[in-house]
């Protein structure tokens, strides 16, 4: 159990990685044991593609050049936040962000540097590993639900063999320039991008740690003695 307990609660969203290759059969191995996430009738709605070498640059390359050009960066196909955030969500989101920035020596107002951070979002911070996947258009709220199990179970197998991920939603808004260097399928949609390798021990990003609040905060409890 402590096992269990020390690969969920040691996963964190790292945003920057060793160059240290990780061999495709970890990476199906990872894969496989995500796979055993519960679905709905067993639909088993999750695809996605492993991506490393020449496969992983031509995607950041593409999403990249749409990034440099200006191209919009908000049309989702799904939509992952609301339009207007509030409380308690609106505190928790600007908290992780400042962390995350002051870490960095990034002050308010720097733009040009939040900018160049945002970038890295897509060379999967510098991972040798990046997933992407996605879910037939078609499917129902259900199976979106499903999906969270299964990207819960890849990064907790990560953490079981020692790797680190960070599940990153930002790819999402680049679907146009993904679909034609994966050939996605007409019904496919990207679900999020994910990178995966070993957490560099020496980038500051690295040590932010996002607070939780407890059980008791948001679960109300009847009937225990």
């Amino acid at each position: 159990m402590n096992l269990v307990d020390d690969a969920i609660t040691s996963r964190r969203s790292i945003r920057r990685f060793l160059p240290t290759p990780v061999p495709a059969e970890t990476v199906e191995a990872i894969l496989d044991a995500a796979a055993r996430a519960p679905s709905g009738t067993n639909m088993q709605p999750w695809r996605g593609y492993a991506l490393a070498g020449a496969a992983k640059d031509a995607v950041v390359d593409a999403v990249q050049a749409a990034f440099d050009a200006g191209e919009p960066g908000h049309e989702q196909e799904v939509r992952y936040y609301p339009d207007n955030f509030f409380e308690p969500y609106l505190s928790r989101r600007r908290a992780v962000g400042w962390d995350m920035y002051g870490l960095l020596g990034i002050a308010k107002g720097e733009a040009v540097k939040m900018k160049a951070q945002h970038r890295r979002n897509f060379q999967f911070f510098d991972a040798p590993v990046g997933l992407m996947f996605t879910i037939d258009r078609r499917l129902a709220t259900g199976s979106w639900l499903d999906y969270g199990m299964f990207l819960q179970n890849v990064m907790i197998a990560a953490r079981a063999r020692g790797l680190d991920t960070c599940a990153q939603a930002a790819w999402t808004h680049y679907h146009r320039a993904i679909r034609p260097v994966l050939g996605l399928a007409d019904e496919e949609t990207i679900v999020c991008g994910m990178a995966l390798g070993y957490a560099d021990p020496d980038a500051p990003e690295n040590g932010l740690v996002t607070n939780r609040t407890p059980a008791r905060s948001f679960m109300r409890f009847d009937g225990f003695a």
